[in-house]
């Protein structure tokens, strides 16, 4: 089973810094993610590297 990992980011929108969890076994993911705090649309880039190392990008939605 694996265990989901949480990936501190800084909300491109308010600055705040959440954490999002980043599921290990898939090595790449593309998706929209709204803030935890201003509840804005986020396009979230993750990249899992060998070792269960990740990656996350986030962009406002209209960025990408």
């Amino acid at each position: 089973m694996n265990t989901l990992h949480e990936v501190p980011i800084e909300c491109p929108y308010c600055g705040e810094v959440i954490g999002l969890l980043v599921d290990p076994s898939v090595p790449q993911q593309n998706y929209i993610e709204d803030c935890q705090v201003c509840c804005q649309p986020m396009a979230v880039r993750a990249v899992v590297h060998d070792g269960g190392r990740c990656r996350v990008e986030v962009r406002r939605e209209d960025d990408w």
